[in-house]
């Protein structure tokens, strides 16, 4: 899998604006930083300039970093240009949702109070469908994707499996947002627990899958040394 300035540069303008964002800010900064809120949306975690400064930027850049490197490293590499495109939308996904965030931090360090309550679940919401869009548009491979022993060793339960998962996450997706603009906390509740349900769901489908499909092969490690 190649990467090109087509592919990376909206995700290098993510970062940058995020560490330019972050040297601007710095001279003028509290030295108490808002870095985490309650559901009602109240602040109930304060950092220091480093941590609520630099601490997105350099994980985002860190992320950015392994997801370059991750197609190098498995032993399924061969199969990312198939799925190129999907993969360089999760990648975006990700570090655009955390350069979201980041933004809401810069927003209260200049005083502008906005619902975090509101938009935090409609931001996750958004990532979590964006993804669950592409979800079936992933190949095999190790380190993306529903991977377990029975969709790494069948094409079939690796395609099935990730179709059904790329429903959940997306209804999870919508229910998020919606939690978002009504503010339920019955409502956060029943998607984070549908959303464990789906996730153990899709494991349970995938075994199903492999079991019922003649092509599949013997998970890794199964063979003989002989």
């Amino acid at each position: 899998m190649k990467f090109t300035w087509r592919t990376e540069w909206p995700l290098w303008a993510l970062l940058a604006a995020m560490l330019a964002l972050a040297a601007v800010t710095w001279p003028h900064a509290p030295d108490r930083i808002p870095t985490h809120w309650g559901v009602n949306g109240e602040v109930n975690g304060y950092g220091g300039k480093f941590e609520g400064l630099l601490l997105i930027p350099i994980v985002s850049l860190a992320i950015y970093i392994l997801f370059l490197f991750l197609p190098k490293i498995d032993p399924a590499r061969a199969n990312y240009a198939h799925f190129a495109g999907a993969y360089n939308v999760f990648r975006f996904t990700i570090l655009l949702f955390l350069a979201l965030l980041y933004g809401v931090i810069h927003l209260w360090i200049r005083g502008h109070r906005v619902p975090v309550e509101t938009i935090a679940p409609m931001f996750a919401g958004g990532m979590f469908v964006v993804i669950g869009r592409v979800m079936g548009r992933l190949r095999p491979n190790w380190f993306i994707g529903i991977r377990t022993p029975w969709t790494l060793s069948s094409k079939r339960a690796w395609a099935k499996t990730h179709r059904v998962a790329g429903w959940v996450f997306t209804i999870v997706g919508l229910l998020l947002i919606v939690d978002g603009a009504v503010h339920s906390t019955a409502l956060l509740i029943a998607t984070i627990a549908l959303m464990g349900v789906g996730i153990l769901g899709t494991v349970a489908y995938s075994y199903f899958i492999w079991r019922d499909d003649p092509d599949r092969a013997p998970p890794a490690g199964t063979l003989s040394a002989d």
